[in-house]
């Protein structure tokens, strides 16, 4: 795991090494402009600077590049210095089919910078692409999350030598039954997810789409025998979220661990968006930490 809400800013940004490659999966990292009616701390931007440069960092050792949609959390803004995608193999979502009307333009000002690093792009949609023993498939465009106005995103699947990781980018949680059923069909050990998106319950997100989520999550541990699932990126965004997914907690809690990225590395979560209240409280500008 490489850049994460639960280790400090908005992303999945995902690198897996194989026996015959390595591919980093959504390269951008970013912070919510607004949170609790606050902007961002400068804690906030120290750990961002932090992440990108990791994300350059491993881009550079990676043999493959994924990029799932073109949201500024997955993908580098507009006029960072992407010279780390150099003559990079990057397996892009369709940036003119199944997309919104954002993401589109945000596609084109990315290819068009791609081309000027000469990275070596290709669209990946529904494919199975083999990388020597490494098998990387792809879903066909899936709805993010509950609402087909946001886009839409590409899940990923790496399988080597009978292990299977998932990374299902940005679904909110597995609300559509398609999103549930790429990944069933695929068996994974191990589910990288993005959700559900609890942070935004009763506004953006309801309480029918939770329940969704929790459905298809259950079906999900129980079809496949998921030994690790994940739960990160929106879901982290959200500090009570262990007491609103309680009961799924305890009722999966034999079947399935369950981690966010940080847990996963063994190290301590750092959700600093769901902090910002208290981080400038406790810590205003100008003062000594």
């Amino acid at each position: 795991m490489i850049a994460f809400d639960s280790l400090g800013t908005r992303s999945m940004s995902t690198y897996i090494a194989t026996k015959s490659t390595s591919i980093l999966i959504d390269p951008g990292s970013a912070l919510g402009p607004r949170r609790y009616g606050l902007p961002p701390h400068p804690i906030e931007y120290e750990k961002l600077k932090e992440h990108k440069e990791r994300i350059s960092d491993m881009a550079r050792e990676s043999d493959i590049i994924v990029v799932t949609h073109y949201h500024y959390d997955h993908i580098p803004r507009p006029g960072e210095d992407i010279s780390w995608l150099s003559r990079k193999k990057i397996l892009i979502k369709d940036p003119h089919h199944n997309i919104n009307y954002s993401q589109r333009m945000r596609a084109g000002i990315f290819l068009e910078n791609l081309k000027k690093v000469d990275a070596d792009v290709e669209v990946v949609d529904g494919r199975e692409l083999v990388f020597g023993g490494c098998r990387l498939a792809f879903s066909e465009p899936l709805q993010h999350g509950n609402d087909s106005r946001l886009g839409y995103v590409l899940q990923v699947m790496v399988h080597e030598a009978g292990e299977t990781v998932i990374h299902t980018s940005d679904v909110e949680g597995i609300v559509v039954e398609e999103q549930a059923r790429f990944i069933i069909s695929n068996m994974p050990q191990i589910v990288v997810c993005d959700g559900p998106m609890t942070y935004m319950l009763g506004d953006k997100y309801s309480k029918e789409d939770l329940k969704k989520s929790m459905r298809n999550l259950k079906k999900i541990i129980k079809k496949t025998g998921v030994e690790t699932l994940i739960l990160d990126h929106h879901l982290a965004r959200d500090r009570d979220w262990r007491i609103k997914l309680k009961d799924f907690l305890e009722e999966v809690r034999d079947m399935v661990e369950i981690k966010t990225a940080a847990s996963y590395m063994g190290l301590p979560e750092q959700s600093l968006e769901s902090m910002r209240d208290t981080l400038w409280k406790l810590y205003k500008v100008g003062e000594e930490d």
